[in-house]
């Protein structure tokens, strides 16, 4: 299992308590793909230096994640046709960067 970085972006037009929803939702995702959230932190909301969509900002979210290499492109799709999540990104974390657990 390797470590990786999850950033959403959340449609920021809808309430916070959706905000929160659309979180737990991804992280069943995760859970969902045997994946571990080992830490979040809920950065906000930011604005954009372009329109995505209509949207000019969004909600920021990011995760550390560990999973199999193989179940993240079924994490990435599904991250996708969520219709709260305007963006979803994972990468491969860098092995210097310590894990704080969430």
């Amino acid at each position: 299992m390797n470590t990786y970085e999850l950033m959403l972006i959340i449609n920021p037009q809808i309430s916070d308590a959706e905000i929160g929803e659309a979180v737990e939702k991804a992280k069943k995702i995760l859970t969902d793909e045997k994946a571990e959230v080992l830490a979040e932190d809920r950065l906000g909301r930011k604005k954009f230096s372009h329109a995505v969509g209509k949207n000019r900002d969004g909600f920021y979210v990011y995760m550390k994640v560990k999973a199999a290499p193989e179940s993240v492109k079924a994490i990435n799709h599904s991250l996708k046709l969520q219709e709260t999540i305007l963006r979803a990104m994972m990468m491969k974390a860098s092995a210097e960067q310590p894990v704080k657990k969430a």
